[in-house]
């Protein structure tokens, strides 16, 4: 494997593999987080929307 083009050839091994692991958590930080939030959106949608189905049957009642 090739070191990336940012690291200089005195790099070492075992602080470009820590880095590279950094970058990789802060990513899956960041894609979690996304999908924390559209989680949410239809957690709420799906709230409202059995709200109004509970209140179309009470109206047909």
């Amino acid at each position: 494997m090739l070191p990336p083009f940012f690291c200089q050839p005195s790099c070492e091994s075992s602080s470009w593999r820590s880095h590279h692991q950094q970058r990789k958590l802060e990513m899956l930080r960041f894609w979690r987080d996304g999908l924390e939030r559209q989680l949410a959106a239809v957690t709420a949608a799906m709230t409202t929307l059995e709200g109004q189905i509970q209140r179309d049957h009470s109206d047909e009642s």
